[in-house]
């Protein structure tokens, strides 16, 4: 109830910040967060609730002041009655009789019917306008297209590496859905990548200050990910070489599950030695569903959920990722990526182009791609930029796959009243792992996207960095996220895995077999969360299991 009561305020308070003049008259303001302080008064530690006021005003604004800018939206700003009604809509329900009212569309009225085949995370917003589908059929070619080397006689397509993990944006997002790791020697690695790096001189002190920039830096001579493919005349980066040992796990009522812990090595260099204190990061491609949506929720509602010191005292600690924008010069909230790494889709994108493919764009203008100075071969290679487009994705072609990647549909729930799937949902929230995966969020009211204007949306995410344990740890800090820090996934969809993907794969680099095994991995500040998944009866752990299949 506390953490609760300190969002929806927090909220309120952010966007007085933002648009005070227009949200809340000069005068109603102290009024109304009073009166919603004085509900809370009792599970806010008896404090007054002009003092709570005072002081989540100061703190929040200290810290976050700087990060809740947001260029990339178009935004309407909240009435105060609009405010109160999203704080009560997205309050966690604490009746499981049946369905919450609309939980059945996870994504509002872009939510779309659930296909029962591998083209279910395939489909438009289902609240877009006719005169916009095609250019989301015209974002889907791109997203599809398959690049080649320059000089090619095609233009439009040519730009290709000559260092690349994959083709076309499909291959590692394949059908839009998640990748998975190479299965053995024989199965390629296109939707699985390694990030790379090193520490700098300020590493150990860096490291220290949760709220400073972690000092890594490329590899010197490979960069910050390894390409595993070359265009003719050239050599990949290097092989990933994968190997697992078992460890198993007694739940109660005497079954044992088994857990896969994977090791990383890198073979067949093909630039010579690595640096080393080089860091490795594992990641598989994650799902594609849902982004402009997670785009859309305002950064002081993500932000109110944050408790990097645990005040609340609930052992956890979720804390935003603030990232350098190259689009925007300036810091931004850390959204998309394994570590929010990214502030928003556009360049999320136009860094897959640059690293995945070796795309140029107006973004990350380097036609060289992800190749070093030490990489001569590369950066010498004719590349496709330099024409009329200037890059060889320029800003017509990065908004067309921007608006396909906003407005990938959610499909509906499955089953959302049936018992399993209810006594599911309470063990879910019983079991606290709401603290993480936030069951809800409203979405900014905007001026120029309608498929993600002012839509309650139940992503089951906090979008907020938390410490996960040392087995999930990649000991791999990006912008201020630390080493055993993840985001935390949203959860629509996952019930469609194997549907889209072909396979049960879950977790950051894809260990997990089945989303038991996800659940197990979890440490760190969900250890207590998976301990009583363990000892709860087994009944209940098939439920919860129903339920996350029916997300």
């Amino acid at each position: 109830m506390a953490a609760v009561c300190l969002s929806a305020v927090s909220g309120m308070l952010s966007h007085f910040m933002l648009d005070a003049m227009e949200v809340f008259p000069s005068t109603a303001f102290p009024e109304y967060i009073y009166k919603e302080l004085t509900k809370c008064e009792d599970v806010l530690m008896k404090k007054p609730p002009i003092v709570i006021m005072i002081a989540l005003f100061l703190g929040f604004s200290s810290a976050f002041a700087d990060v809740l800018d947001e260029p990339h939206l178009n935004i309407v700003p909240r009435t105060a009655a609009e405010t109160a009604r999203i704080a009560d809509v997205t309050t966690p329900t604490t009746d499981f009789a049946g369905p919450t009212q609309f939980e059945e569309k996870p994504a509002g009225a872009a939510t779309v019917r659930a296909m029962a085949n591998t083209n279910a995370f395939s489909q438009p917003s289902a609240n877009i306008a006719f005169e916009d589908e095609l250019t989301f059929k015209v974002g889907n070619g791109l997203f599809r297209k398959l690049w080649v080397s320059s000089p090619a006689s095609t233009l439009a397509s040519d730009g290709l590496g000559p260092l690349f993990n994959a083709r076309s944006c499909q291959r590692c997002h394949i059908k839009d859905g998640r990748g998975h790791a190479p299965e053995g020697p024989d199965d390629n690695a296109i939707s699985f990548l390694m990030r790379v790096s090193i520490p700098d001189g300020d590493y150990d002190a860096k490291t220290a200050d949760l709220n400073a920039y972690l000092a890594t830096l490329p590899e010197p001579t490979y960069g910050s990910q390894i390409q595993d493919f070359a265009v003719q005349g050239h050599r990949a980066e290097a092989k990933v070489s994968i190997t697992y040992s078992e460890e198993t796990v007694a739940l109660s009522e005497g079954e044992i599950a088994s857990l896969r812990s994977p090791t990383y090595a890198l073979t067949n260099l093909g630039y010579g030695p690595l640096h080393p204190d080089t860091m490795l990061s594992p990641r598989v491609a994650p799902q594609m569903i849902g982004l402009g949506l997670l785009e859309a929720i305002p950064a002081a509602d993500i932000l109110a959920g944050a408790d990097p010191d645990d005040l609340d005292g609930d052992g956890i600690s979720g804390r935003p990722n603030i990232v350098w924008s190259h689009e925007y010069g300036q810091e931004m909230l850390g959204r998309f990526g394994l570590k929010a790494g990214t502030p928003t889709v556009r360049e999320q994108s136009a860094g897959a182009f640059a690293g995945d493919i070796g795309i140029s764009s107006p973004i990350f203008p380097d036609g060289a791609g992800e190749c070093t100075a030490a990489q001569t071969t590369c950066q010498n290679a004719q590349h496709g930029d330099g024409d009329v487009r200037v890059f060889e994705v320029d800003d017509e072609m990065l908004d067309l796959v921007t608006f396909y990647s906003r407005n990938l549909a959610v499909p509906a729930r499955r089953d959302v009243d049936d018992p399993q799937v209810l006594r599911g949902k309470q063990v879910f929230y019983d079991t606290g792992c709401i603290a993480c995966h936030t069951p809800s969020f409203v979405t900014h009211r905007l001026e120029d996207q309608p498929e993600q204007s002012f839509q309650l949306i139940w992503p089951y995410t906090d979008m907020l960095l938390h410490d996960m344990g040392e087995g999930l740890a990649d000991n791999r800090p990006e912008a201020q996220a630390n080493g055993r820090e993840w985001r935390t996934p949203p959860l629509w969809g996952i019930g469609l895995t194997e549907q889209v993907s072909g396979h049960t794969y879950f977790l950051h680099d894809g260990r997990a077999r089945s989303l038991l095994e996800a659940i197990l991995w979890h440490g760190g500040e969900a250890e207590a969360q998976r301990d009583r998944v363990i000892n709860m009866p087994k009944a209940d752990r098939d439920a919860l299991i129903r339920f996350l299949e029916s997300l």
